[in-house]
């Protein structure tokens, strides 16, 4: 990311503790289990902050430290950015957990952080994944998150893996030259590799009904509701990104929730699932800033 004077504000780091407020239709017995964030606050902090959700088998660091570098870089713009642990994860309490159940989570986190920051006035809930599921599944829910930043969302199902997986890595495979030289030298099995190419079409041709809380449902019923803005970030090389796009291909109703005015796309040319680069990490930076920053 290109640093400029913005960007040379000085940023404290705070540890801060705090507790899920589960509903209780949500209520466990972990309900009172203690979390633990990272606030990056700037001297003079926004209005408007980011609350980092994080996915899968993620702690608030993030893969390649890509939360950490986030965080860090957005408030050095001015903006007040909370990174935390979900329950079970990291140095959080509690066992771990799926998306489905971060909602508790991430109510209190966001309860913390308006309490630590007190010129906060609105949230933008940032995830990646399954991170970005959740935070998207919780946004129509609080009056306060005015933004969803999301990346790769899980869509996944069986038949859409599977299309993504025909389209984007079998047909291409048959046009690459080293394809044909292995299977000419003896170095690939076809009936292995012709048993796997017809199974997965069959589940591409024989989409199974998927239940109520399914990813792909789910995030289509919220963002369905959430009239805030939205950035959808996709990379260029990810196999769940293609899913994503797959959707929107095939389905009018994704379609008409994706080209509303307040959405905006970008595409990480080139990137895997986690921006493992420092290039692509950068590239996310300067989109989430630009963005957050343009309304």
């Amino acid at each position: 990311m290109k640093r400029d004077a913005a960007a040379a504000r000085p940023v404290h780091q705070l540890a801060l503790r705090f507790r899920s407020l589960p509903t209780d239709a949500q209520a466990d017995a972990e309900a009172q289990a203690r979390m633990v964030g990272i606030l990056s606050l700037p001297n003079a902090p926004g209005p408007r902050g980011v609350l980092i959700v994080t996915g899968g088998p993620q702690y608030r660091a993030g893969s390649h430290r890509q939360f950490v570098l986030l965080a860090r870089a957005l408030a050095a713009r001015g903006v007040p950015v909370l990174r935390f642990d979900l329950r079970g994860m990291g140095d959080s309490e509690g066992a771990p957990r799926d998306y489905r159940a971060a909602a508790p989570d991430i109510a209190g986190a966001l309860a913390q952080f308006f309490d630590a920051v007190p010129a906060l006035r609105e949230v933008v809930l940032w995830g990646l994944c399954d991170g970005a599921t959740a935070a998207a599944c919780h946004a129509p829910q609080d009056a306060r998150v005015c933004g969803l930043v999301l990346l790769n969302p899980w869509v996944r199902s069986a038949a859409g893996l599977a299309r993504a997986t025909l389209r984007h890595y079998y047909l291409p495979r048959l046009l690459q030259g080293a394809f044909w030289r292995k299977l000419a030298s003896g170095g690939l099995r076809p009936g292995a590799s012709l048993a796997s190419l017809r199974q997965v079409a069959g589940a591409a041709r024989r989409p199974a009904p998927q239940p109520p809380d399914a990813p792909a449902p789910a995030l289509l019923r919220a963002l369905a509701q959430f009239q805030g803005q939205v950035l959808l970030i996709l990379s260029g090389g990810d196999l769940g990104a293609r899913e994503w796009q797959a959707l929107l291909d095939g389905d009018p109703a994704w379609r008409a929730v994706a080209a509303r005015a307040q959405w905006t796309q970008a595409q990480v040319a080139g990137a895997n699932h986690t921006f493992a680069s420092a290039a692509w990490r950068g590239e996310v930076e300067r989109l989430c800033a630009h963005w957050i920053a343009a309304w």
